[in-house]
């Protein structure tokens, strides 16, 4: 934002800075990864360069140790398991940690297709079957019965160097993808997998290393449990020995960072053990008592300092168990729209295939939305908001970005269980005076549009006020062409190879409630079986 110091950005787009959530100052490179492809290569540079007295430390949501970090399949030239990569690098020296997100009952009980814990636990027997990765891999299963541990991280300490990566993106064969995310299939419907990330170098890396070393001897320290292979064959989750600590941060130098500021956020519920209600509850050991959401009030500042627009891209935006009404973000986003913030969410045009239920998005708005933001707006207003999904793309990235000058990125959801912290989430954000977050706007922008980012194109894209009419012909400049962002050549570069962009909302009038539309369905429903009887009655006669 031209004119604004530093210190006036942090101030107002940041939550100040506290012990427990530092705000690093010009001593952090903040670099986001967009896509898998990018995000494994470099995780493949550092593994491949990792050697004695290193360290390599990963969780996330899921884990499939059949995977290659170059994108190949068995058979291919050249294949490597994740599971026999991670044991050359303990065979040279490094240290390696995996922690896997768990669950004691739906992590036992075949069939049960709750989140990816049983997955996870055959993950790990097989990364056990390799003797030098026996005692490095822990199964996580604390937290509140209902949630789930939701962040993804990748820590390398390779030489004198940290690195952190924090983000979306678990290690998993279909998340291997990149523009224009043709790449995967679901049967013989395309399909593709959108995601992000960013790599941390400076003290805010160490940070990072202190979350996944908490999380660690939290699970380290958990009761021993088992999990059912077969109805006759239980093993432990946890079997001994394995390391009940981890080291603390190795040195993460300052990087120059001219104008930049930023913070590290962790979403966590209150409880290390909270199972059948009150009846069996511990608390934390080593995170905070009484849980954190700095990703929640952080999101929320940010959301209520912007000025021109507030661009969202996001798996689910609807609520789903496990949130709070408190901790929902709907409010903050209509009172923006209300004064004048364009607001832009982009999502999935089809859900992730391990999830149930039909795999394409209806082209709506969702209802939470349309609820909590569009019903609430003055008609005026309501043109302030919109929604866009992408054709046959799983959007999986969680992303904010606000007036070009603050951007979050990490594992967590817009919906309330994510900043409620029942799923245990870690985001990082940026403010900056200078220009990272209008070239990452410009370059998720430009993949949307599906069109290549030239030096006769970028100008229009960095020009705010032109650019935002991409999503709503309405936000265009009075003087801009008529089908900009419409025809190829207008503006001048713009070429898209195809059209995935699908506007969806909102609606035009506020959405009856939920009992009355039910109701009218119902009598709709009746209306269509008595015409059937009539026409079958008068066929008859």
């Amino acid at each position: 934002m031209p004119g604004r110091s530093l210190d006036d950005l942090a101030s107002r787009y940041l939550v100040p800075g506290s012990p427990d959530c530092p705000t690093f100052t010009e001593d952090t490179e903040w670099h986001p990864i967009i896509d898998g492809v990018g995000y494994f290569a470099e995780l493949r540079a550092l593994f491949d360069r990792a050697g004695p007295g290193d360290s390599v430390l990963i969780t996330g949501l899921n884990l499939e140790p059949g995977m290659d970090l170059t994108g190949a399949g068995p058979g291919d030239d050249g294949y490597e398991p994740l599971a026999d990569r991670l044991a050359r690098l303990v065979d040279a020296g490094v240290d390696v940690r995996v922690l896997l997100t768990a669950a004691l009952f739906s992590g036992s009980v075949p069939g049960v297709a709750i989140g990816p814990f049983r997955a996870n636990a055959f993950a790990a027997l097989e990364l056990r079957r390799r003797p030098v990765l026996r005692g490095r891999v822990l199964l996580d299963w604390s937290g509140p019965g209902i949630g789930c541990h939701h962040q993804k991280i990748v820590l390398a300490h390779v030489g004198r160097d940290l690195t952190a990566f924090v983000g979306g993106l678990d290690l998993s064969a279909d998340r291997y993808d990149a523009e224009p995310h043709d790449r995967l299939s679901i049967g013989d419907e395309r399909w593709g997998w959108h995601d992000g990330a960013v790599r941390l170098r400076g003290p805010a890396a160490a940070r990072v290393w202190e979350v996944y070393r908490a999380r660690w001897i939290e699970a380290a320290t958990l009761p021993p449990r088992r999990f059912m292979v077969t109805p006759v064959h239980w093993v432990e989750m946890n079997p001994e020995p394995f390391p009940h600590t981890l080291p603390p941060a190795p040195p993460a130098p300052p990087r120059p960072a001219p104008g930049t500021a930023v913070q590290v956020l962790r979403s966590f519920r209150p409880w290390k053990i909270d199972h059948f209600g009150m009846l069996y509850r511990r608390h934390w050991d080593v995170l905070p008592r009484h849980g954190v959401h700095e990703v929640f009030h952080t999101l929320a500042t940010a959301i209520r300092a912007a000025r021109h627009y507030v661009y969202l891209e996001d798996q689910y935006f609807y609520e789903v168990p496990g949130g709070r009404r408190r901790y929902r973000l709907y409010g903050l986003l209509r009172d923006a729209a209300a004064r004048g913030v364009k607001i832009v969410l982009v999502c999935s045009g089809r859900k992730d295939p391990a999830e149930a239920g039909v795999n394409k998005f209806r082209r709506r708005v969702t209802g939470d939305v349309q609820r909590g933001v569009i019903d609430q707006l003055e008609p005026a207003n309501r043109g302030n908001v919109i929604m866009h999904r992408i054709e046959d793309l799983t959007v999986h990235t969680k992303l904010m970005l606000v007036d070009d000058v603050f951007a979050a990125v990490g594992s967590a959801n817009f919906f309330s269980r994510s900043m409620r912290g029942t799923d245990s989430e870690l985001n990082t954000a940026l403010v900056t005076t200078g220009d990272q977050v209008r070239d990452l706007r410009v370059r998720l922008w430009a993949e949307h549009l599906r069109t290549a980012v030239t030096d006769e194109l970028r100008p229009h894209l960095e020009d705010l006020d032109l650019a935002l009419g991409m999503w709503r012909p309405e936000w265009l400049p009075p003087d801009a062409p008529a089908g900009t962002w419409r025809m190829a050549g207008y503006p001048a570069g713009f070429d898209p190879a195809e059209r995935v962009l699908v506007p969806v909302g909102p609606w035009p009038e506020p959405a009856p409630k939920p009992l009355r539309r039910a109701a009218r369905g119902a009598a709709r429903g009746a209306a269509r079986v008595a015409e059937s009887g009539a026409r079958a009655a008068r066929a008859l006669s």
